[in-house]
């Protein structure tokens, strides 16, 4: 037990050391982009433009990493090749690294269609209807579908806690309710 004693303390001041850091970065990042999560429809609405840009255009990820909690996970749900549904949870690391390269790669256009927000006290639950493009200029999607985003107000601002999603399919398109009125 004495000698787990020396560990555990390394372990401790390792901990410190790196909340710190992180403090200090997000010290900086709250300066530089307090005005984007100020509002719950800044934050979506920032969501969406920082992950879109054509191909060729870095997307910038300390913006992104500013607007989720540390602990945050991309949550991907859709039907598997045995016919059940399942999730794979993606962290932000993963997200950066293999997303936003793939995004910049191939240009990624996501805007959002229609929003439905719930909301009490500091958490807010919004349902956001998506259609995903290539090109700025092109007409017709590759994708859509829902983007089931949890919120958390901090008292200073909002942050994204997860964002769990799927895509619409010919056997599970988006309901009415979820699309713009006309």
């Amino acid at each position: 037990m004495k000698k787990s004693i020396p560990f555990l303390l390394l372990l401790s001041v390792s901990f410190i050391t790196i909340a710190q850091d992180n403090k200090e970065d997000y010290e900086v990042a709250d300066k530089k982009y307090k005005s984007k999560v100020a509002t719950l429809d800044s934050t979506v609405k920032t969501l969406y433009e920082v992950i879109s840009g054509p191909k060729g255009q870095q997307r910038n990820d300390e913006l992104l990493r500013y607007l989720f909690h540390p602990e945050a996970k991309f949550i991907a749900s859709g039907k598997r090749k045995n016919g059940n549904y399942g999730a794979r949870y993606v962290t932000m690391d993963d997200y950066v690294d293999k997303s936003l390269k793939w995004m910049l790669e191939n240009g990624f256009f996501e805007n959002e269609l229609h929003r439905v927000t719930e909301r009490f006290g500091q958490i807010a639950h919004v349902f956001s209807t998506y259609e995903c493009f290539n090109g700025k200029n092109d007409t017709e999607p590759f994708m859509r579908g829902i983007n089931s985003m949890q919120l958390m107000y901090t008292g200073k601002r909002w942050v994204v806690m997860n964002i769990y999603f799927t895509q619409e399919s010919e056997e599970n398109p988006i309901p009415e309710k979820y699309l713009p009125k006309n």
